[in-house]
């Protein structure tokens, strides 16, 4: 299967809404639309003074601007397309700013998009993370009879619908990304030549205050000739080459995160001190067992064990008296990442910010315990980023993670006039975007881990900035769940992370089988890009044995599913009686795997899958569990790989070609 871009998908991107070869024609067919007053304005207006930059940002990247200017009222419209050439990738993001000296009429409806067209399919879309097992779910629609609107179910963008969709046609497949952090809409009909696909912010009806800026969602689309097997895996090349963060210019790797959580029997970090983290970790590599990432989560500031209670930016001085740079310098002696969790928009009673700077907090009622720290007020974001910045410096942090347990929509709704609907949310989501790109700047190399208890917020402007270590807070031990999460994250964000657990219990121990939450199943159901081992530092040294023998199959493994194309050989149903298969396989250097795992009540005692292999190839298979070597041809291939398993078991297959 060819996986480069062709001039065929360059063909289709050209079809699409816009591309940049004529740019007199551009400027009346950007694909913007929105009302100004009681008018409806398509592209940028022609009453108003318009011209276009072109700025190469690198060898593949394009910068197109369009701007227009109304000389009377001074509001600038600048519509701003990113253009790829080596993928047939274009990205739109409009932004509205008022030079004047008083507001703009009212601005509202703005959508980014139109028709594409085509023989249509069908619309593929899923929920997000739910925050329970219903989540992470796939969904098509031929949309023969409705128009469809696809929104979350609260102000966080990936709660309830995920803002990655398919819009599959006969020949051709158009992926589209929303980039909004917040509360963001997609309106998809069917027309008579194809299908009419527009998005934006979901409550959009503001005037704008003289000197503000307010910006549309970043539309995302990508165009591929052929199936959607083709579509995936081109989509995941592009996101590797460019969206996934670079630490120090290079992408990501692999990592293992080992924490020692729950001291003393707490919750989260409430009982970590300098002394337990940096014994614990000493004792993980001197068994063998060394990470990547050491985890220091929530609870590490003052809070009597209570971690949700935030606000107050500081270690806890009894408990690190250095604050983290003890921590943070034995780490980097020993060439792991100090991981350390915030969450700074949410700030509750009793804590510096809420006493302090409560002009600086929204809530529905006064005396909220929770409140939302405000990001668009310039004042409250540089004070928390200098705040966070100094901890991370002083405390040799790599790897910052963000937090946010907390629905901001009511806070929004509560503060807003009727001709301000959406603009503190915008604000805030441009804030929140500045935030991030500001702590990067100060501290080179830093990743960031984004979480919103779990994956609520992971759409792709947020993705530019970071990677979902902690996608999801659902089902670390349910491993039919996890593969149905796993099944949407390989194909739309790459890089994330899963801990090796195991919750089945009562079923093994009712089957007679001995149980390890810690065992070689939880293992297989962990075969990601970045993984937590629940391997305590104390363990004995047969669990220690298992989980080195473990790693040394998941190093190799992890490293194909970034590097490999990845095609999903079984149906993901959340259903302990399937069996579940996946085939990463990196071409370009001649290797890949194939993972088979027959779930705890899989009947069937083989299973046979179809792997996508290469004419005229031999394929070299290594059993990781056994070192058991055997050959097939592609010509053998096609009729399927046959594997038998036990129940509750699973095995890689590595594999090279010649």
């Amino acid at each position: 299967m060819n996986q480069k871009t062709t001039k065929a998908d360059m063909k289709l991107l050209e079809k699409g809404f816009v591309h940049p070869s004529n740019h007199t024609e551009v400027m009346y067919d950007i694909p913007l639309t929105f009302k100004l007053g009681e008018k409806t304005v398509h592209g940028i207006p022609d009453t108003m003074k318009r011209s276009y930059t072109r700025e190469i940002v690198d060898a593949n990247i394009t910068r197109y601007t369009y701007t227009g200017v109304c000389e009377k009222c001074g509001l600038e419209i600048k519509a701003i397309h990113l253009e790829y050439r080596d993928y047939a990738v274009s990205e739109w993001r409009v932004e509205f700013t008022n030079n004047g000296n008083e507001d703009t009429p009212i601005i509202s409806d703005i959508m980014l998009g139109g028709e594409i067209r085509g023989e249509f399919d069908a619309f593929v879309y899923g929920n997000g993370d739910t925050c329970d097992e219903s989540g992470y779910e796939w969904f098509r629609d031929t949309l023969e009879s409705t128009v469809m609107e696809l929104k979350p179910s609260d102000g966080n963008s990936c709660r309830g619908a995920f803002p990655y969709m398919k819009l599959v046609f006969d020949k051709f497949v158009c992926r589209a990304a929303v980039g909004w952090s917040q509360m963001w809409k997609a309106v998809v009909k069917r027309t008579d030549d194809g299908v009419d696909y527009r998005c934006g912010q979901l409550r959009c009806h503001m005037k704008i205050h003289p000197g503000e800026t307010m910006r549309t969602p970043t539309l995302t689309l990508m165009f591929t000739d052929g199936d959607e097997d083709r579509s995936r895996n081109l989509w995941r090349r592009w996101y590797m080459a460019h969206i996934i963060p670079r630490e120090n210019g290079q992408p990501i790797k692999p990592a293992l995160c080992l924490h020692h959580w729950s001291c003393e029997g707490k919750p989260e970090h409430t009982a970590a001190t300098e002394e337990n983290q940096v014994s614990a970790l000493y004792d993980y590599i001197e068994k063998g067992l060394k990470p990547d990432i050491w985890w220091i989560d929530a609870g590490w500031y003052k809070c009597d064990y209570d971690w949700p209670h935030i606000g107050t930016w500081k270690p806890d001085a009894e408990r690190f008296p250095n604050g983290f740079g003890p921590i943070g310098e034995a780490c980097d002696k020993n060439g792991v990442k100090l991981l350390v969790w915030f969450e700074p928009e949410r700030v509750t009673a009793g804590t510096e910010l809420y006493e302090e700077h409560p002009d600086w907090l929204i809530s529905p009622n006064k005396d909220d315990y929770n409140k939302l720290l405000d990001l668009g007020n310039p004042e409250a974001r540089e004070w928390i980023t200098y705040r966070v910045d100094s901890i991370i410096k002083e405390g040799h942090i790599r790897v910052y993670r963000q937090d946010f347990n907390f629905d901001p929509k009511p806070c929004w709704l509560a503060v807003e006039e009727d001709d301000r609907i959406g603009a503190r949310e915008n604000l805030h989501v441009q804030g929140y975007l500045r935030y991030w790109d500001e702590l990067i700047f100060r501290n080179p190399g830093l990743w960031i881990d984004s979480c919103a208890s779990g994956g609520r917020r992971n759409d792709l402007d947020t993705m530019r900035r970071a990677v979902p270590l902690h996608y999801t807070d659902v089902g670390y031990g349910k491993h039919e769940v996890k593969q149905k999460q796993f099944r949407e994250m390989h194909e739309w964000i790459p890089y994330f992370r899963s801990h090796n657990m195991s919750w089945d219990r009562e079923e093994v121990e009712r089957k007679g089988g001995t149980w390890v939450e810690n065992d070689e199943f939880s293992f297989q159901n962990a075969m990601v890009p970045a993984v937590t081992y629940m391997t305590w530092f104390n363990a004995s040294d047969d669990e220690f044995k298992r989980s080195i023998a473990a790693e040394k199959i998941w190093r190799r493994a992890a490293r194909l599913t970034l590097d490999g194309d990845y095609y999903p050989l079984t149906e993901c149903r959340r259903n302990t009686g399937d069996w579940y298969v996946c085939q990463f396989d990196d071409s370009d250097n001649k290797r890949g795997f194939v993972q088979f795992i027959r779930n705890i009540s899989a009947e069937d005692e083989e299973f046979t899958a179809k792997l996508h292999v290469e004419d005229g190839k031999t394929y070299v298979f290594e059993n990781s569990t056994t070192g058991e070597t055997f050959e097939k041809t592609s010509e053998e291939l096609r009729g399927g790989l046959t594997v038998k398993l036990a129940q509750r078991e699973g095995v890689v297959l590595f594999y090279e070609t010649k």
